[in-house]
Formats: C-alpha cells, structure tokens, sequence
C-alpha cells in the first residue's frame, strides 16, 4: 500500500518531520537521493560540526530523541577567540552554564535520526533523486535511482531535501512564486585538530574556537574523541582566497602568517589535507510561497537554507518541525499550512539576515577591543539586570522567542548598549543605575508592546 505522505530528503530535519507527521496519523515514506550512510563511507565527523541548541532540543524532545542525541555531543560554553599574537579571549554564552550549545557530528546526528526512523516502521527509500514534480492535479512525484524511474502520487510531498530542493523548484513553478539564491563570494574547507598525542582535547574543549583576521577565519568545533573540526572561511579569490593556496608551501606560509598558534594543534599534514578538501560553498535561500494548499510544504533549508553563522541552521529547521507540530490536526491541514507559513517566513528572512550579520561579526570584529567591550557590557547588562535584560543571542539561541522578535528586540539594545559604551574603558566601571534607567525607559516598554517574554 502506497504513503500517503511522503518526505523528500532523510537529513536530520526530514527525519524529525517524518516521526512528527506518523504521530498525526499520517503514513509516511521517506525518499533520499543519497546512499544509505549507515551502510556507505559517508559517516561525518570530518564534515562541518552542526551547533545543537535550545530551540532544536525542543523538537526532539517532542519525539522522545532529546537524551539520546544529547549522549552525541560535546557541551560548548563559549567562544574564545584567538589573536595574530596567540592571546586569548573568552566570552560565555549565556547568563550562566545552563545556557550552552553542543556540538555535535553531522553524520552521527543524522544515523542516530534514520535508526530512529527506522524503529518507527517508516519506510526509506535511499537513492532516489527527485528529478521533476507535477503538482497541477494532485501530486505526483519522478524519482530517479539505480533500479530506474520511478513515479509516486501520494496525497501530499513535504520537501526535506535541502538548499537545492527540487521540490521547492516544483513549487515555484507551479506557483508562479519567487525564489532568491544569494552566494557568498566565500568558500569553506575542513581539516582536523587530531586529539592530544596523550590522548583528550589540545584546545579547550569547553569553547567554540575562532580566529578571526578581517576578511577570513578559522573556526574549530569539538568532537567526543577529543578532536577538533576545523573550518576555513576564505574568499575563493583575491591574495587572501582559496585561490591563492595551490601548494604546500602555499598553505603552510598562510597558516603561519595569520594562524600560527594552531600549527602545533594540527596534523603535521595538514598543508597536504587543506589542498585536498574539498571546497564548499555558502548561500542563503530566500523563497515564497512555502506551501500548496494541503499538498506541498517546504521545511528547513528546502524553505530557508542559511549560512552557518548564527548555529541556527539546523535549529531552524528543527523548530519548523515543532511549530508544524502544534499546528497539525486544529483544522484543515490546508489552514495549518497556511499559518505555519505565516509563522516561519519572517522568522527565517530574520535568522538568515543575522547569520550573515554575524559572519561579519566573527570574522572583522571579534578581535577588536570595541566590540569585545560591547559584549562584555551585554554581559554585565544581563547578570545584573535578567530576566529585563537578556542579550540578542541568548534570545535567539536559548528562547522560543520569534527570529524577528529576536531581531528587532537587539536593535533597542544597540542603542542601549551603544549608549553605555560612550567614554567607556573599562566595563568593571559601567553605571549600573543610568544602565537600569536605560533598560526601564527603552527595552522594557518595547518587549511588554510586542509581548516579548524575557522570562526564559
């Protein structure tokens, strides 16, 4: 008996959705165009580290996944930054330790998710492509794969299938609707920080590490096994790019002029493993509509795809599975859609404007004693002053609170903030009771208008 339901695309969020939507009572199957990873050498530890946090715990707290996911990463409390000098600078999070991120591997994550698919009795179709969708009467999806063509018509598609979504280009045809790929002149490659020869972490393992140099950076991620993922974000041409390191000698003068204190935490090859790695690419999708009356839906980065700045990528997307979630079975389900759509869109056109705000942020910023002095007036705001302060990132990383709440609620705490930090040297010296009479007159009346709760 053929789905009535079917999931394109068995990443980590199309995993979620299918356990969510079997729990509406839908019957749902799960077509992938890559090969099984359980079975294939695919397996990620050495692809780019995905950042877990408050908003996709909630989602998987829903299917039950939350410890045992848990049990897969490595709890990040902090970004500490590294300077051309090799000096050190911490910055926490949250308020406190119980707000923090994990990091976990992709393909870990995502064997965990298809095991748990799996448990469930849901069928999953792995090499099998989307190639093109009818959508003028009904449904009916082409698949490509190594057994042949193969056709489907179930009464609805949810497109899981990621930033190059075919469906969504399905969608957008039919719908006569719009869709804007923004490319980063930037690219990305990988490369380890093996574990200490002793065995454990070489770089603090409680930290996000970045080492920010202007118009590129280096970032690394921990791993269970004591390693670090690394990830180098560079334009892909100019003097500083990709393009300028087309031999070892090439690689191993860069790394020494703008990343000397990580030499001693890489593998001796690692000149050789950054000329190898493959070289990826950075985009932000921006799309309408999401929907098809009850037959079509877009979720995560079929609907959003971002650049991995903010953590939220992966967040969002799992966040689009829990709002879906409470919207499913109170009516029609072309009325959940609709409204899901209305929920989702601007908090995803927010997360993506941030995540590239933050890019800049990283990469120019987080070395400079202006901005390192702004967020440490933040933190103080928010040790002091919480649960009437809390700082833009931990509303967008440890609340519930909308992206576009989010957002706009941080532009009010720029002008505060930017306030503060006039004439400001030190901010052991910072004037708590003008900060309170700020946070009073400017931020409280703007979250209690907008029905922010701060309270989380």
């Amino acid at each position: 008996m053929q789905a009535d339901t079917i999931v394109v695309g068995a990443g980590p969020v199309g995993c979620v959705l299918a356990l969510v939507l079997q729990r509406h009572g839908m019957q749902v199957e799960v077509y992938e165009r890559r090969p099984d990873m359980r079975r294939a050498d695919l397996v990620a530890g050495r692809s780019i580290n995905l950042v877990l946090t408050a908003r996709g715990l909630r989602a998987l707290r829903l299917i039950g996944l939350e410890e045992e996911v848990l049990a897969l990463t490595v709890p990040v409390y902090g970004r500490m930054m590294h300077s051309l000098e090799g000096e050190l600078t911490y910055t926490a999070y949250g308020k406190d330790e119980s707000e923090r991120n994990y990091s976990v591997s992709r393909g870990e994550l995502n064997i965990a998710l298809l095991d748990a698919v799996e448990r469930a009795g849901i069928p999953v179709h792995f090499e099998r492509s989307l190639e093109s969708a009818e959508l003028s009467e009904g449904v009916r999806l082409h698949f490509s794969g190594p057994e042949g063509p193969l056709s489907v018509s179930p009464a609805r598609a949810f497109g899981a299938d990621g930033a190059p979504s075919a469906l969504r280009t399905a969608l957008i045809e039919h719908s006569g609707g719009e869709c804007e790929v923004e490319m980063l002149a930037d690219g990305y490659k990988e490369l380890l920080f093996p574990a200490a020869p002793e065995g454990g972490f070489s770089l603090d393992s409680r930290s996000l590490h970045i080492w920010p140099r202007g118009v590129h950076m280096l970032m690394g991620l921990p791993n269970r096994d004591g390693s670090f993922t690394g990830t180098m974000y560079l334009p892909n041409e100019g003097p500083w790019g990709f393009s300028s390191l087309h031999d070892k000698a090439s690689v191993e003068a860069f790394f020494e002029e703008h990343y000397p204190d990580a030499i001693p935490a890489l593998a001796p090859d690692y000149a050789q493993e950054v000329l190898e790695a493959p070289l990826g690419k950075l985009g932000t999708v921006r799309c309408l509509p999401w929907r098809l009356d009850e037959r079509v839906l877009l979720v995560g980065d079929a609907a959003h795809a971002i650049v991995p700045f903010f953590g939220q990528g992966l967040n969002a997307g799992f966040e689009d599975v829990a709002v879906l979630n409470g919207l499913l079975g109170q009516g029609p389900l072309a009325e959940a859609f609709a409204a899901y759509e209305a929920a989702r869109k601007p908090a995803g056109d927010a997360i993506a404007e941030m995540a590239l705000e933050n890019y800049v942020e990283m990469r120019d910023k987080a070395g400079d004693a202006a901005f390192i002095l702004k967020k440490r007036v933040q933190a103080r705001l928010e040790q002091a002053f919480a649960p009437a302060y809390r700082t833009r990132y931990a509303m967008v990383v440890y609340s519930s609170i909308p992206y576009h709440e989010a957002q706009a609620a941080g532009r009010v705490q720029d002008e505060i903030v930017a306030e503060l930090c006039r004439d400001l040297v030190d901010p052991a010296d910072l004037d708590l009771a003008r900060a309170e009479a700020l946070v009073r007159e400017k931020l409280t009346p703007f979250v209690e208008a907008r029905g922010i709760d701060l309270n989380f």
